[in-house]
């Protein structure tokens, strides 16, 4: 196995990223990666990141958006959240 496989695990990881409050089509563009969907007064992003770098990457623009990021969970392998587009 590469070592660049054995730090990411060889595959892409699932993702949901709960952001505080709404976010607009306009702000939604710079996750092109990612779904979007309300969760109370939250807002979930969920999709699958080929590596820790894109992940901070994800974080980083969150913070350039002045977006307050809430949570970070990796999704297990099979999750019904992991396949087809949220919306």
């Amino acid at each position: 196995m590469a070592a660049k496989d054995r730090a990411t695990g060889g595959s892409e990881r699932h993702y949901e990223i709960r952001i505080g409050g709404p976010i607009g089509p306009t702000m939604m563009e710079a996750f092109p990666t990612l779904a979007a969907i309300r969760s109370g007064q939250d807002t979930l992003l969920t999709g699958s990141l080929p590596d820790q770098s894109a992940l901070y990457g994800v974080i980083h623009e969150l913070e350039a958006l002045g977006l307050q990021l809430l949570e970070i969970r990796r999704l297990p392998t099979g999750d019904p959240r992991t396949t087809g587009a949220i919306t």
